[in-house]
């Protein structure tokens, strides 16, 4: 019924010691079957998210001469900023963890940092990528954000669900979190058929063309990519046996909760 496997804080290590107990259990590193760190196929994805909207905004496909904002430098943050500079983007970073920059800009010189979170949303930027903790888009800050884009991979950034309607108000285009950030999911679930790098990673860079879907739907119909990224996943969900695979004996139609 349920499937475990990292995320802030936790670290592969973390991982190995609950898969002593319980085999269902990903995440852990390929001496023992796994794909290791997450974060790395999650950094992916959110970049293939960011290029799409790349080429909704500006034509193509591509960072290179865009300035981006990142917000966390863990797992996933610094792994993005690594995939942003080798595609020719400005990165300008924040992170409250000192040691944390202080290596970034050590593998990174060219690399902007700021003082503090509100700091970066007053940036002037092409995109604004949040990768720590939830709720990182609020009213102040998507009132304070100069940017053309929001994609990031950090969970439930809208502090409330009108924050995606604020955004679109202001003109900003935000690429869901839970679409942009399954690049980790898409890693480690491979685990559970024996752990293929490639076919992992080819699935991670499907997001790309998955987010254009969700635009042209959004676009298409007139709501936010929010509203459009809901919509896909219920159309996927109710066209699946994923009822039956989760609550056996429930049926398709039968929801949770009953």
């Amino acid at each position: 019924r349920y499937v475990t496997a990292g995320d802030v804080g936790t670290t592969v290590a973390d991982l190995e010691v609950m898969f002593e107990e319980c085999r269902w259990v990903t995440g852990k590193s390929p001496a023992l079957g796994g794909g290791g760190d997450s974060g790395r196929l999650t950094a992916w994805g959110v970049f293939q998210g960011m290029r799409a909207a790349a080429e909704q905004l500006w034509g193509s496909p591509t960072l290179a001469g865009r300035r981006v904002g990142v917000a966390g430098l863990g797992k996933v943050g610094s792994r993005l900023v690594e995939h942003l500079l080798e595609d020719g983007a400005e990165v300008v970073v924040y992170d409250p963890g000192a040691d944390t920059v202080t290596d970034v800009l050590a593998a990174h010189p060219g690399v902007k940092t700021v003082a503090t979170a509100a700091a970066l949303v007053a940036e002037p930027m092409d995109v604004y990528s949040p990768n720590a903790l939830g709720g990182a888009l609020s009213d102040e800050v998507v009132a304070t954000l100069s940017c053309a884009a929001v994609c990031g991979a950090a969970n439930n950034q809208l502090a409330h669900a009108g924050i995606a309607n604020a955004l679109a108000a202001r003109g900003i285009l935000y690429m869901p979190d839970f679409l942009v950030n399954a690049g980790g999911v898409i890693q480690v679930a491979d685990e559970l058929k024996g752990f293929d790098e490639a076919r992992a990673h080819a699935r991670a860079t499907l997001i790309f063309q998955t987010t254009r879907e969700v635009l042209a739907r959004a676009e298409e119909r007139g709501e936010t990519p929010a509203a459009a990224a809901d919509r896909l996943a219920e159309e996927r969900i109710a066209a699946g046996p994923w009822a039956d695979r989760l609550f056996p004996g429930l049926g398709a139609a039968t929801t949770p909760a009953d």
